[in-house]
């Protein structure tokens, strides 16, 4: 099973923010057990769409020169709301700082305009190679990847100049 939790990047400011829309369908595995006669997205799911859109952020940002983008830390999340079949989470995620090559980004999910989580997330970027635990290849090929899905979520038939902007490459 892939999860892959957010549906379509927004809006995109390299080095600044990022929104991105989550759509929650019935149909969506885990609901068949969270909660059978109130299904709701996990607060670890919500959490998962925040990561990978600030992840898509970082790599934009950095024109997918790292293989790896990892969360180092989440703090001082809250949880406001559920997220319901039928609900859109849209995900916003702001950069605040860099230090010692820990991002910080605050980080908001919200329902038909209510806040439904928020809090602070910490990412760090690398490539394997140069953690001595992987290949060129394998950074090379997890770097397409990761541009791939990029542009695939990225609404590029409503703004296909603004794909243009994130970063450079033939659309």
């Amino acid at each position: 099973m892939r999860f892959t939790q957010i549906d379509r990047i927004v809006a995109l400011k390299k080095g600044d923010s990022i929104t991105a829309i989550k759509g929650l369908a019935l149909s969506e595995e885990y609901l068949q057990d969270h909660f059978p006669r109130f299904p709701v997205m996990p607060g670890v799911l919500m959490l998962e769409s925040i990561f990978q859109a600030s992840m898509y952020l970082i790599r934009a940002t950095d024109d997918f020169a790292y293989s790896m983008v990892v969360m180092k830390e989440s703090r001082n999340f809250k949880f406001n709301g559920f997220v319901q079949p039928g609900d859109q989470l849209v995900v916003e995620c702001k950069i605040q700082s860099e230090k010692d090559g820990i991002i910080k980004l605050k980080t908001e999910g919200k329902i038909d305009g209510k806040t439904a989580v928020s809090g602070f997330m910490f990412l760090e970027r690398f490539n394997l190679v140069d953690r001595k635990t992987g290949a060129e290849a394998t950074d090379a090929y997890m770097r397409h990847q990761f541009r791939r899905n990029f542009l695939r979520l990225f609404d590029q038939l409503n703004k296909p100049e603004a794909v243009k902007e994130a970063f450079s490459v033939r659309v």
